[in-house]
């Protein structure tokens, strides 16, 4: 197993069966030995420097069905709420003013938010923080949007593929949304020149090896400049509320082989990881990852954006959740860097 470690870090690549054999055979041990490679390799690329995104989830309104997302259009559950231009400009300044230097404005699918309200907000961002990136992460959309976003100051755009096999899509998604076009968006913003993110839901329902093997695959292939994997957590409010949990271990093995696989790639140790143990942020970091995100939203409104149950950090100020970052990441060797944060391959 080891030997299969060690060509990854060498050639940052491995075939389909000996990406297989790693994910399905993967010991205690050798999981170690893989984190610690993990961690090798993003200490040479970015040193012990952790990049902060400032995350502002603008909108829990959704177009979309998705099974496993508690924001979801059927969950009548959901307390709705839209953030106005203004409040999002707040957002801004809070974190501008605690060294934020990316901003990430997240939300569901929001019909509200059409072309020229979001590129009339972006373009506000950008010509009062120009020191600042601006990321994006508000779904599908067609070529035109996002070339329109993208010229009006968007850096970034995050959108996860969520899995690369189309059988699996289709247990996880409607009729009304396809693979084929979540895969075209990917492409579409990357020749517009957008850096690009995506990524899955380590431990989804349905979810098999082989499927992660594709994503993985797809991941090599695709190049982004940022993979966001975290583990599935179910909503009480979805077809899926009964589904277990992905595991803390199999989403740190992913992140780890992710990271040997594309060296220099921005790796966020998400929220999630955080949520389904106490120190998941840290662990992940510790297999690699090298960003964290966040909430600058405001207070009242993070309960209510709820993709998953018993998501952490939504009661806290968020100069609260940053000092308690900063501390955290500092008790592991790291330290929270007041920067863009750019990929390297840009």
């Amino acid at each position: 197993m080891n030997n299969l470690i060690d060509k990854l870090s060498r050639k940052h690549n491995l075939s389909y069966d000996e990406l297989y054999f790693l994910v399905k055979n993967s010991t205690k041990e050798s999981s170690n030995y893989l984190f610690e490679k993990a961690r090798l390799i993003s200490n040479q690329s970015y040193g012990y420097d952790i990049y902060m995104r400032g995350l502002i989830e603008l909108t829990n309104h959704c177009k979309n069905d998705c099974y496993y997302c508690g924001i979801r259009k059927s969950n009548r559950n959901a307390e709705r709420y839209r953030l106005t231009k203004e409040q999002i400009l707040e957002c801004c300044n809070a974190g501008y003013k605690l060294g934020f230097r990316t901003f990430v404005l997240q939300g569901g699918e929001d019909f509200y938010y059409n072309d020229d309200i979001m590129a009339d907000i972006v373009s506000t961002i950008r010509t009062t923080y120009p020191d600042c990136a601006i990321t994006l992460s508000l779904g599908e959309k067609n070529y035109n949007s996002y070339k329109m976003l993208h010229n009006a100051g968007a850096d970034r755009y995050l959108l996860r593929h969520e899995t690369a096999n189309n059988d699996h899509y289709s247990k996880l998604h409607p009729s009304t949304l396809s693979l084929r076009n979540r895969k075209k968006c990917l492409y579409n913003l990357k020749e517009i020149g957008y850096q690009v993110g995506c990524g899955f839901m380590v431990g989804s329902p349905f979810q098999t090896i082989e499927c992660i093997v594709e994503d993985l695959i797809f991941i090599k292939k695709l190049k982004p400049h940022m993979v966001g994997i975290g583990p599935f957590i179910p909503s009480k409010d979805t077809p899926f509320a009964d589904k277990k949990a992905g595991t803390l271990q199999m989403t740190l093995i992913v992140l780890s082989i992710i990271r040997l696989m594309l060296p220099e790639v921005l790796l966020p140790a998400t929220t999630a990881l955080g949520t389904i143990h106490p120190k998941g942020r840290e662990l992940g970091i510790l297999a690699g990852a090298n960003v964290v995100m966040p909430n600058l939203s405001p207070k009242d409104v993070r309960k209510k954006y709820m993709l998953y149950d018993n998501k952490i950090c939504t009661k806290d100020e968020a100069a609260e959740c940053r000092t308690c970052l900063q501390k955290r990441i500092e008790n592991i060797g790291y330290k929270l860097v007041v920067s863009r944060g750019d990929c390297k391959y840009i």
